[in-house]
């Protein structure tokens, strides 16, 4: 253990190459991830910002004696630029050069690569070990984690308290649940399901927690048997008083430090268990095969039933987004009127400012908890990442001449949202109005697309890009995510991208739909709204709307939109003011009127 700080990024890489040398590793694995394979972390569990700067929500690192190489996909490679800059890094695409390969390139014979087995998922694993077979090398599992070894302020592991989430918003018991992961575990013939998601595991349970900033959901682990035992490896001192008494009779609190001893020593040899491979850790799979067991690799049940939201859970959604609405509503009446203004006075109105109102807004809505994540609230050029951030140094100002980007969302009583809109103030940028109309023609198609059953979201993703790849533009993220109810706000394993996604899209999910273009350093724009998916009268499938938040028609090229195109955007803002306009301020109202008038 050192006996000092490191207090600069050059410092605690040096720290960390002399902890992996005096554990005789030639390079270690750092993913982003904690025990839990999720998007967001506790503070204790920020380790790769730790070591490399990069705050990102999603990418890795590959720590060797002469580089560090970190990886991310197009939503962070401006913001890796400037977060990790220098010789002491190198920059890559997390798909298009994934890590495991880089890893096989570069690997010496007789290398050591060392990694920490909770924060590995057995799919990530099994590549990075294949990587190190094909050069030579081997793979050794570290604990503790070497990273923990230098970092000598480390925050304390979270301890959010733990309370019920009542069945009146949950819709189904937490029994109910139990008894029908029991009856899954019996048809597939498994003996024991292991679960480490934190929000399926809140979900099964019907409680909520506050560990991770915007994620109500306790972090804790989860051993589920076909005889109806439940091992709930949480910490005692978060749970609320009488949150015992709402769990069925069959969960059994244990301590979170016992989980891979107690996998060990309950699991008998030839017993069959059902684990994740992409969101659980290998740890988990070795303690198993220790035991003798039989580990079966799918993906989680869990998960699949916690996406087809039942009727209780999608009316709670709907109903908190009438109130994020209307939230929405007077952010985008108040931005129109004070942006120019305040230009005008010379106090422009910030970036941080912006974001601050949002949340102001969404305080004064019913049932509001807190956001869902952090907002992106970017002007100009700072649009064009992705996932930008301000900070008290990044702060930029709104102005008239600069577009501006807010991506924002909530967690409520009844449900989570998520929506992104566009704004401009007056003369825009070349090329913006024509990009603009692009996006919107794109969310437009895949919110009116009809599809059957057995569709896949890769199956439809170049539907809504069309518009915009007949324009020869692009944007390089997902084009939509699942969401949660009341969990997560990005919530697997529905999804709409690029890359196939096995997984059939059914009435009850819930996803959004968010195209987007971006031109470094001259503006981004994205729209986006949640939907529920629905099944029509002659089987097919269609989106539903849940988003209800004016999009502005100033940069759209009117001849550039079809009558389908134009009657939807009509008939959609005419909806939104009979839904909101009772619930809005006088000036809101006085605005929305004009703003959302039929063009």
């Amino acid at each position: 253990m050192p006996d000092t700080f490191f207090t600069g990024t050059a410092d605690r890489i040096a720290g960390l190459r002399a902890e992996l040398e005096a554990r005789a590793l030639d390079a270690f694995i750092l993913p982003r991830f904690d025990a839990h394979q999720g998007e967001y972390v506790a503070p204790h569990d920020r380790r790769l910002a730790y070591v490399t700067g990069f705050t990102g929500s999603a990418g890795m690192a590959v720590v060797t004696r002469e580089t560090v190489a970190v990886f991310v996909d197009g939503r962070y490679s401006v913001q890796l630029g400037n977060e990790c800059a220098g010789p002491l890094f190198s920059h890559h695409h997390l798909f298009d050069e994934p890590p495991e390969d880089w890893l096989r390139r570069k690997a010496a014979a007789g290398w050591r690569v060392g990694y920490d087995a909770m924060h590995l998922p057995p799919a990530w694993h099994d590549r990075f070990a294949a990587a190190c077979a094909a050069a030579g090398a081997t793979m050794a599992a570290q604990s503790p984690n070497p990273v923990d070894a230098i970092w000598l302020d480390q925050p304390a592991p979270p301890m959010g308290a733990i309370s019920p989430f009542p069945q009146q918003f949950a819709g189904r018991s937490s029994a109910e649940k139990c008894a029908d992961l029991m009856a899954y575990l019996e048809a597939r013939g498994a003996d024991f399901l292991a679960e480490a998601q934190p929000d399926n595991i809140a979900w099964f349970l019907n409680v909520r927690g506050a560990d991770v900033d915007f994620n109500p959901m306790p972090q804790s682990f989860l051993l589920a048997g076909r005889d109806g035992g439940v091992s709930w490896f949480v910490e005692a001192g978060k749970l609320e008083a009488g949150l015992r008494e709402s769990l069925p009779d069959t969960v059994q609190i244990c301590p979170p430090g016992d989980v891979l001893e107690t996998m060990r020593n309950l699991v008998s040899p030839g017993q069959r268990v059902l684990i994740d491979p992409d969101f659980s850790p290998v740890a988990f799979r070795q303690a198993f095969e220790a035991a003798g067991a039989q580990v079966l690799p799918e993906p989680g049940i869990l998960t699949l039933t916690k996406a087809v939201k039942n009727p209780v859970e999608l009316e709670g959604l709907r109903s908190c987004h009438v109130a994020d609405g209307v939230a929405w509503t007077e952010f985008s009446a108040w931005l129109a009127e004070t942006v120019p203004a305040r230009a005008a006075a010379g106090n422009p109105v910030s970036e941080r400012e912006a974001e601050e109102k949002i949340l102001e807004l969404r305080r004064a809505q019913p049932g509001f908890l807190s956001e869902s994540f952090n907002s992106i609230s970017a002007a100009g050029g700072n649009a064009a990442m992705c996932h930008y951030a301000t900070t008290p140094e990044r702060n930029a100002p709104v102005l008239p001449q600069n577009p501006y980007l807010l991506d924002s969302g909530g967690q409520y009583e009844t449900g989570t949202t998520d929506a992104t809109r566009s704004f401009a103030f007056g003369v825009r940028p070349e090329g913006y109005d024509r990009a603009y109309t692009a996006v919107f023609k794109a969310f437009h198609a895949l919110a009116t697309l009809r599809f059957p059953r057995g569709t896949q979201g890769h199956h439809i993703d170049a539907i809504c890009r069309r518009p915009l790849w007949d324009l020869g533009l692009d944007y390089d993220h997902g084009t939509g995510h699942g969401i949660g109810h009341r969990l997560s706000v990005h919530e697997h394993p529905q999804r709409i991208g690029k890359p196939h996604n096995p997984v059939d899209l059914k009435p009850g999910m819930v996803l959004s739909i968010e195209p987007g273009y971006y031109e470094a350093e001259r503006f981004g724009i994205r729209i986006e709204n949640l939907f529920e998916i629905v099944e029509e009268a002659d089987g097919f499938m269609a989106f539903r709307n849940m988003t209800y938040a004016p999009i502005q028609t100033d940069m759209l090229i009117r001849e550039a939109l079809s009558s389908a195109e134009r009657d939807w955007l009509n008939g959609y803002h005419a909806e939104l003011q009979d839904l909101l306009a009772p619930r809005l301020s006088e000036p809101a109202r006085r605005w929305l009127a004009q703003a959302a008038s039929a063009i």
